[in-house]
């Protein structure tokens, strides 16, 4: 079985963060570990607190997991703080695993930046390069490109601005769109176009984290980028289709539908 690593922070109400991203895993029939870099206090309305780990014990999880366990693939989610980001650095370089997705959570769905100015410079200039793909969607491409994107045409000049910035490969989601929902991944040399439907549903909790951890998955289990996004899109799409709706905000998405219809379960 293949084994593969989250670091990221924790979500007590299960829609996103690690518990998202242990999920995916177990969908996609890979192993799932976890670094946890931050606890936060919240649910389906909105974030109440978050405490971040300390760089020691950070340090010691990947040490962990590293020192005992092979790794197929590193999912990387929320870092917001600079020794955060800089210990997981110096972590991977040492380790060196050969699939890293970074999914660079640097804003919240209402707009708030969850990363000072500094934390961003940090991620942008010492993490992003390491990664094998990074997958912003357009809020956080904004903030790392420093450029406006409304259209297809300023998301793929945005994308190759994150490429040259040293990320192998970007996947950039185009939810945040108007009137379209397309993905754009660009690796170098040419673009590929990834269109979903609009989903009537406002339970989209953790799709971010859910849809990198996917790649994450489908990279170790073997698929090309291509596939792995692709899988990882169809993944996602039914997870929404058949959203949960718990809680009196924005609900999870059903990691689990595929698998529950399989065994004849219900939600």
């Amino acid at each position: 079985m293949k084994k593969v690593l989250t670091i990221a922070g924790s979500d007590c109400s299960g829609g996103a963060g690690i518990q998202a991203d242990l999920k995916t895993f177990s969908a996609h029939g890979v192993y799932g570990m976890s670094v946890i870099t931050a606890v936060t206090a919240q649910n389906t309305q909105g974030v109440l607190a978050v405490e971040d780990i300390s760089r020691d014990i950070i340090a010691k999880q990947i040490e962990a997991i590293f020192e005992d366990i092979e790794v197929d693939g590193v999912k990387i989610g929320m870092v917001s703080q600079v020794q955060t980001i800089e210990v997981i650095v110096e972590q991977l370089r040492h380790y060196s695993p050969q699939t890293i997705v970074l999914d660079p959570v640097m804003v919240s769905k209402s707009g708030y930046h969850l990363l000072n100015p500094v934390a961003e410079a940090t991620l942008i200039k010492d993490l992003l390069p390491m990664a094998m793909i990074v997958t912003p969607n357009i809020p956080e491409a904004e903030v790392i490109t420093n450029m406006s994107i409304h259209t297809l045409k300023q998301m793929e000049e945005s994308a190759k601005a994150i490429y040259h910035m040293g990320a192998k490969n970007v996947l950039l989601k185009g939810g945040h769109l108007e009137n379209e929902s397309t993905d754009i991944f660009y690796d170098g040399q040419e673009f590929s176009y990834f269109p979903s439907p609009r989903i009537a549903t406002k339970n989209t909790h953790g799709t971010g984290c859910t849809l990198s951890s996917a790649i994450t998955a489908n990279l170790a289990l073997g698929h090309t980028l291509n596939q792995a996004i692709l899988q990882a899109k169809e993944y996602i799409t039914i997870a929404i289709q058949n959203s949960l709706s718990i809680g009196k905000g924005v609900g999870p998405t059903h990691h689990f539908y595929t698998l529950y219809k399989k065994a004849g379960l219900s939600e």
